[in-house]
């Protein structure tokens, strides 16, 4: 369709209202004396105007484009690692679904990841025992769940990137506010992250597992490995 069709069409102006609301109006309801500048332009002047008006709004988007990371437990490993005086255990959880949705450009966060807490192997059946009953009480809490709000830095949709996620973990009854380091890397539909943080878990009034002559870390560090499928948010 030729922009000159849509000079003085209803179209043109309906076009303007929806981008700009009650600001598409204003040289339709100028008075008169004031419109003459716009009335005497010719036919071509117009068109070319007009042509130039829709170019520049059609392509600047109203808003900024939200992404759906969508992450799966067969493609996710929750990998966690508590130090002692006589060696480090490490161990896993396993993911039960997971759905992050950001913004790039304003780094807005929503969605919710959720691992099974009753799922935590650490490949000792009488250490995970304790850890299950004592600890995490996994049988009266049995989800783990972290709430992301923002993204510090901009997650780019090729290549590799270094960001923050900031958002609020949920664990043993009770919420906290944490900052995970995060390195994503876009790869077409495929969004490649790793997510690293600690759980002071003793500070958030989890039992403290140290016996007299067996001292463990207060803290637990938690790192996620997972390939996501990355569409835009509808």
């Amino acid at each position: 369709m030729a922009c000159g069709f849509l000079v003085g069409n209803d179209f043109f102006h309906s076009f303007l209202r929806a981008r700009l609301g009650n600001r598409a109006m204003t040289v339709r309801h100028l008075p008169s004396h004031d419109r003459k500048g716009v009335v005497g332009l010719s036919n071509s002047a117009t068109t070319s105007l007009v042509c130039l008006t829709i170019a520049l709004l059609v392509a600047s988007p109203a808003t900024a484009a939200e992404y759906h990371l969508q992450l799966s437990p067969e493609s996710t490993q929750v990998n966690w690692t508590l130090g002692d005086i006589l060696h480090t255990v490490h161990g896993t959880f396993k993911l039960k679904r997971g759905d992050i949705f950001f913004d790039p450009e304003s780094g807005k966060a929503s969605g919710e990841v959720v691992v099974d807490a009753a799922s935590g192997n650490s490949g000792s059946n009488a250490r995970d025992g304790r850890m299950h009953k004592n600890v995490l009480e996994s049988a009266k809490y049995p989800e783990i769940a972290f709430s992301p709000d923002r993204v510090e830095g901009k997650v780019e949709l090729a290549g590799t990137s270094n960001v923050k996620l900031h958002g609020i973990f949920k664990i043993h009854g009770a919420a906290h506010e944490i900052t995970a380091q995060v390195q994503v890397t876009a790869k077409e539909d495929r969004l490649v992250s790793n997510i690293k943080f600690e759980v002071p878990f003793v500070a958030w009034g989890m039992k403290d597992p140290s016996t007299l002559f067996l001292k463990v870390n207060k803290s637990v560090e938690i790192e996620m490995q997972s390939t996501g499928r990355l569409s835009a948010a509808h």
